[in-house]
């Protein structure tokens, strides 16, 4: 083989690249999002006053939370792809549903007839909201951690518990729409007891499986 054709040949192996980490995360997380959606109709069901519902602005506000866990999150898993990146100046995106939560919790005291502070926090179906969401994002984060292996995480437990933070918000933003408990105090215990399991089941498989 003379030279200019082994230029070529290379050249054309080179143009074979491998999809970005971004597009195969977005596609994986595509393909599972119905497989959630799937379990959250086939086993629970939308709550039936959702019509109703829309019109509180505290039901409005749970997926405002949920997206603002798992938007932020997912930017930063993408970042923690990269090989060497770290947590370090990122850190403060997870601020964000927090911010959200308690401007919530805040405009909630303010109502002259809340029901009191240990109703709101218990609510109505917390056991099922902390086991229900980690369920919902088992499908999610199974393909959130197959599109971050098409990285090269420096920090595998770090990356997958990230990854277990987006499955947990794309999660429970579905599992709010059958969630009947709309106080903020409650989404701030619950919704973030359930996040916390998710995240260390990600770190916990992600040490494994997004190791190179």
């Amino acid at each position: 083989m003379d030279t200019d054709q082994l230029i070529r040949t290379l050249a054309a192996d080179n143009a074979q690249r491998a999809l970005p980490v971004g597009i195969v995360l977005a596609l994986a997380l595509m393909a599972a999002t119905p497989v959630s959606t799937a379990m959250l109709l086939i086993g629970l069901g939308i709550r039936p006053d959702i019509w109703l519902a829309v019109r509180n602005p505290f039901f409005d506000l749970k997926f405002v939370v949920t997206t603002a866990l798992a938007v932020p999150a997912l930017i930063i898993s993408l970042h923690l792809s990269r090989p060497e990146a770290s947590l370090h100046g990122w850190s403060w995106l997870l601020i964000a549903p927090i911010v959200v939560l308690v401007g919530g919790m805040a405009a909630e005291m303010m109502l002259p007839q809340r029901a009191p502070m240990m109703a709101r926090l218990v609510g109505h179906n917390s056991m099922l909201c902390v086991g229900a969401i980690p369920v919902l994002s088992l499908p999610l984060l199974a393909a959130a951690l197959f599109g971050l292996r098409h990285g090269a995480p420096s920090r595998p437990a770090l990356t997958g518990a990230i990854a277990g933070l987006v499955s947990a918000g794309v999660a429970a933003t579905l599992y709010a729409a059958h969630c009947i408990d709309d106080s903020p105090l409650f989404v701030a215990t619950w919704y973030t007891a359930a996040a916390l399991i998710v995240a260390g089941l990600g770190a916990a498989i992600g040490a494994r499986v997004l190791r190179y």
